[in-house]
C-alpha cells in the first residue's frame, strides 16, 4: 500500500539528516533522558516543513498525494487531513455553512464542538430533538418528520448538523432526511467522529458520504489505527463554497502541524485499503462476535445490544446484572486496570479495535466482578422537539443561583459532562427543571463536569434577564 507522506518522513529519517531547524528537539538529539526511550522512535518523524515534505497548508507534494488517496478510498470529491481533531472539522463547516444571523438546525446530542462552531459563526441555532432509545435511556438520532416539521417552521433555515452515529454506535437510515433537507436547500453536515470505519462495509453501518451529505468529519483516531487529534473531513458536492471552507481549515488549524499525527493519518487510511483489499473483514467480526461472548459469559455481567437501529460492531454495551450502576461498574473494572470509554448511570461503553485479539484480560476482570462487593466497600458511594436557544448576550450581566432557582432561566454557560462530551444544558438555552435533576445525579456519581466551579456549591450561572412590563 501506498503511504505518500509516512514513507517520505521515513526517507528523510533514514539519511541521518542534520537540523538548524525547528522544533527544539532537533531530530531527537535534545531531549531529557528519562523519556527518550519512549519518544527515540517518533522524535525523527517530528520535523517541520521541510523541502519535499510539503506543507498541510498548501500541499502540492506527499501530503496532496496523501489526501488523494484518502478521498479515493472513502469516495468523496475532496478530503483533507486534521491535525486539531474532529473539533476543528466541526468549526471549519459549521463556519463555511453559515453567517451571522443565520439559522442552522442542529440535533440536539451534538457535541459541545458544534455549539463553539455556531457561536463563533454568530449563528442562531434551532435545536431538534433526538429519539431516545427506552431501553439504553440515551438519545440516538432525529427522524425524518420531526426534521420535516423543522423545516416548516424555519424554511430559512442555511444548514443541518447531525451526529451519526451516536456515541454508542446507533446509525439511522440518512438517506430520506438528507433528501429533505437538500430539496428545503439545506447544507447537511454530518459530525460522524466514531464512523471512521464504516467505509469497510459489511456488518458496519453506511458513512453518512454515501447517504450524500455535503461535508463529513471524521476522527480516524477514534477507531482507526491513528494519533490522537489525527481526523478526516470530506467534502462532497457543491451546496457548500469550498474555497471557504479550505480557508478556515488554514484559519483554524495550527500552523506548526504534527507531522507524526499526519503520518498516522496516512497509515490508518493504507490500514483500511488493505484490509479491504485482502477481505480480512469478516475474520474481524468473528472476533469482535467471539470477544461479546466472552464478556457476556462473566460473572454478573451482561453486554446489552440494541435491536431498533443499525450498530457498530466496535461498540460493546455491559451492564451488572447485580444491581451495580454504570458508575460502579467501570470502578470495578478499572481496579484491575481495565480503562472503559465511558459509564453512564445504566452501563459502561467499551469501544473495540479492529483487532481485539486474543488478549482481553478476561480472567482479571473476572476476579474484579467477583470481589466488587470488596472492591467497592469503604469507598465514595454513589448517591442514588424543537427548541430555540437565545443567543443575544451583548452587555448581559450573569449571577450565580442555587439550582433550586434556576429552572426556566437562562443559561449563561454550557454544562458539558465529559466523556461524551454532549451538552445537558446549553449557554442561552432555558433552563428545565429535568436538566437540573439530571445534573445533580450526576455530580452525585462524581461524573467529571466541564463547568463553572459554582457547581459543586449547587449553584448555576444564568443570565439577568430585564423584567417586561
Amino acid at each position: 500500500m501506498r503511504t505518500p507522506l509516512y514513507t517520505a518522513l521515513v526517507q528523510h529519517a533514514e539519511k541521518k539528516p542534520y537540523s538548524f531547524h525547528v522544533p527544539g528537539h532537533h531530530n531527537g538529539d535534545v531531549f531529557f533522558d528519562e523519556a527518550r526511550s519512549y519518544y527515540a522512535s517518533i522524535l525523527q518523524l517530528d520535523v517541520t516543513e521541510l523541502e519535499g515534505l510539503d506543507d498541510l497548508h498548501h500541499p502540492t507534494g506527499v501530503i496532496q498525494e496523501a489526501e488523494d488517496l484518502l478521498a479515493k478510498l472513502y469516495g468523496s470529491d475532496q478530503s483533507f487531513f486534521l491535525v486539531n481533531g474532529t473539533t476543528v472539522g466541526n468549526l471549519a463547516m459549521v463556519m463555511a455553512s453559515c453567517r451571522t444571523g443565520d439559522e442552522i438546525l442542529v440535533q440536539r446530542n451534538c457535541h459541545k464542538s458544534v455549539f463553539h462552531a455556531i457561536e463563533l459563526a454568530g449563528a442562531t441555532p434551532i435545536l431538534i430533538e433526538a429519539e431516545i432509545d427506552k431501553h439504553l435511556h440515551v438519545p440516538t438520532h432525529v427522524t425524518d418528520e420531526t426534521v420535516k416539521k423543522a423545516i416548516a417552521r424555519h424554511p430559512n433555515c442555511r444548514a443541518i448538523v447531525l451526529t451519526y452515529p451516536n456515541y454508542y454506535g446507533h446509525a439511522a437510515d440518512l438517506s430520506k432526511l438528507i433528501h429533505m433537507c437538500h430539496e428545503a436547500g439545506m447544507i447537511v453536515l454530518v459530525d460522524e467522529a466514531h464512523g471512521a470505519h464504516f467505509v469497510l462495509g459489511g456488518a458496519f453501518p453506511p458513512s453518512a458520504l454515501s447517504y450524500g451529505a455535503d461535508v463529513v468529519v471524521q476522527s480516524a483516531h477514534k477507531t482507526l489505527p491513528a494519533m490522537t487529534m489525527g481526523s478526516y473531513l470530506h467534502l462532497q458536492g457543491d451546496r457548500i463554497d469550498a474555497k471557504r471552507l479550505k480557508t478556515l481549515l488554514t484559519m483554524l488549524q495550527s500552523s506548526s502541524p504534527s507531522y507524526p499525527i499526519m503520518a498516522s493519518l496516512d497509515v490508518a487510511r493504507a490500514y483500511v485499503e488493505e484490509m479491504k483489499e485482502k477481505g480480512t473483514l469478516r475474520g474481524i467480526m468473528e472476533e469482535l462476535t467471539e470477544v461479546k461472548d466472552q464478556f457476556n459469559c462473566l460473572t454478573h455481567l451482561e453486554v446489552f445490544e440494541p435491536d431498533s437501529l443499525h450498530s457498530d460492531p466496535l461498540k460493546c454495551v455491559i451492564r451488572s446484572t447485580k444491581g451495580l450502576t454504570g458508575y460502579e461498574l467501570k470502578q470495578v473494572l478499572e481496579s484491575v486496570d481495565v480503562h472503559p470509554e465511558l459509564a453512564d448511570e445504566h452501563q459502561v461503553l467499551l469501544v473495540l479495535s479492529l483487532e481485539q485479539g486474543k488478549n482481553v484480560p478476561f480472567k482479571r476482570i473476572e476476579q474484579a466482578l467477583q470481589q466488587s462487593d470488596s472492591l467497592l466497600k469503604g469507598k465514595n458511594q454513589f448517591q442514588n422537539e424543537m427548541i430555540p436557544i437565545e443567543t443575544d448576550e451583548k452587555n448581559q450581566d450573569i449571577e450565580a443561583v442555587p439550582f433550586e432557582q434556576a429552572a426556566g432561566r437562562l443559561s449563561a454557560e454550557s454544562i458539558i459532562p465529559y466523556p461524551p462530551g454532549i451538552p445537558l444544558m446549553i449557554k442561552g438555552e432555558r433552563i428545565e427543571l429535568e436538566q437540573i435533576e439530571a445534573l445533580s445525579r450526576l455530580l452525585g456519581h462524581k461524573v467529571h463536569v466541564q463547568a463553572s466551579q459554582v457547581i459543586h456549591q449547587r449553584k448555576l450561572y444564568v443570565y439577568i434577564e430585564e423584567e417586561t412590563l
